[in-house]
């Protein structure tokens, strides 16, 4: 989803970036879980929303093509009603089916959102500045002081780290203030059948008619990002199936206005990816000078004992809490800013986001909320992030040197595309980080 470099939050986390608003006013957080008493079918979009441009995407995919989105717009009853012998097979009535889908028409503008690539990008840095705000900070604190029990019982049954979960429901909506409104219902027919990931979403279309039809969750609380994430930690529907718990023991797994569901649902998840009880995410660590950042690779995990052999120790000289756990270095903006030992469990955030920089601002907000500081080695705010077009022509002219990046050029700076750029910068004798800067840009250029 995102990536280091090219750092695009998805459609609930980009949200939960805004600051202020119902928290500024003196907002009761209680007041997002009272159910809401309204029932019937999928809610129709509301007025105001802009329209599909028309235009085709960038992708190139011919599915993406405008005039291959609009035949298959006009052909969308159709591909709903070859949907339903599956749902039928899956439990779901021709009552709740036809509830859900009558008078059903597809969200266009979901194909802009699909193949948008924006062509400046965050900084790492005002990510992590956006994210783990003093707000969001004080807030997180909040709600675990409010759902301390819920926290002790989920943490007790799963072994999951309740400042880690509350770190996901922060950045994912902002504690719920940044669900999204779209019918997740309406979005993911509409990605079923039009675009370039249909067999993907029709396994999220058919799961989310699953979860009404057995009655977890109302067609109305469904309601969240493009893509169909949903709820104060944003389920995907087959996500919601796998790993969605009723921890309150109403018989409904409801994780939008359950607190113990959605909780207990999110610590479930991240068990069954792997966490590991008792383990922290990471440590910022201080490297030693002339230090080989070819060590700085995902592929390379060593014991931390290990590491401090290679002269890496904890910031403020602090001993390793378990020093036989296997982590991997992490210098995100290369020799000139921080770096972090990676553990099991940062891995195991990663599967709830594949990118490093979520993963990260999951992380340290949870190490904030226990009590820690800010991270101590500076970034370099002097450096200029690359634009998409510049990132596109620095994997060209690695692609042209001989280097792999991993597949074709995509302006996306993937492992793949650092381990070329260190590659590249040891041949020229310079330090290599892999970071992705202008002046290596220029570098490549050959100027």
């Amino acid at each position: 989803m995102q990536r280091l470099g090219t750092i695009t939050l998805s459609a609930a986390a980009l949200a939960a970036t805004v600051t202020g608003g119902a928290w500024a006013q003196g907002f009761d957080l209680r007041s997002l879980f009272t159910l809401n008493p309204p029932t019937g079918s999928v809610p129709q979009p509301a007025t105001g929303i802009p329209e599909w441009s028309g235009e085709s995407g960038s992708s190139g995919h011919p599915a993406m093509q405008a005039d291959a989105i609009r035949a298959a717009a006009a052909n969308f009853r159709s591909c709903l009603e070859e949907l339903w012998p599956t749902a039928e097979r899956r439990g779901v009535t021709r009552a709740n089916f036809d509830a859900q889908t009558a008078g059903l028409t597809p969200d266009l503008r979901i194909m802009d959102f699909m193949d948008a690539q924006p062509e400046f990008t965050r900084s790492l840095w005002d990510y992590l500045d956006t994210l783990v705000s003093d707000a969001r900070i004080e807030n997180g604190r909040k709600v675990l002081a409010q759902y301390r029990a819920i926290f002790d019982a989920v943490e007790k049954a799963y072994g999951v780290d309740r400042y880690i979960i509350a770190a996901i429901w922060g950045v994912e909506t902002n504690y719920s203030t940044a669900i999204g409104e779209r019918s997740v219902v309406r979005s993911t027919a509409t990605l079923a059948c039009i675009g370039r990931r249909q067999d993907f979403f029709r396994e999220e279309f058919l799961s989310a008619l699953e979860i009404i039809a057995r009655g977890d969750l109302r067609a109305e609380q469904l309601k969240g990002s493009w893509a169909g994430a949903f709820g104060p930690t944003q389920f995907m529907p087959t996500s919601f199936k796998r790993y969605a718990v009723d921890f309150d023991g109403d018989g409904r797994r409801d994780v939008v206005d359950s607190v113990p569901d959605l909780i207990a649902s999110t610590a479930n998840n991240l068990r069954k990816d792997g966490w590991v009880a008792g383990q922290t995410w990471g440590y910022e660590v201080v490297v030693p000078a002339g230090f080989n950042f070819l060590l700085a690779d995902r592929s390379r995990n060593m014991t931390l004992k290990e590491w401090e052999r290679a002269g890496v120790h904890r910031v403020g000289g602090k001993a390793f809490a378990r020093a036989d756990d296997k982590a991997y270095l992490l210098a995100p903006a290369g020799a000139q800013g921080p770096a972090f030992l990676m553990l099991q469990n940062f891995r195991v955030i990663m599967k709830y986001n594949p990118a490093e920089a979520y993963a990260l601002a999951i992380g340290h907000l949870a190490d904030r909320f226990r009590g820690g500081g800010a991270i101590a080695q500076p970034w370099p705010r002097h450096e200029r992030v690359l634009t998409r077009d510049e990132r596109l022509e620095l994997q060209q002219l690695l692609e042209r040197r001989g280097y792999d990046i991993g597949g074709d050029p995509d302006g996306r700076l993937g492992p793949k595309t650092r381990t070329a750029l260190r590659q590249f910068q040891a041949a020229v004798g310079a330090t290599p980080d892999g970071f992705a800067s202008a002046s290596l840009l220029e570098r490549l250029r050959g100027r």
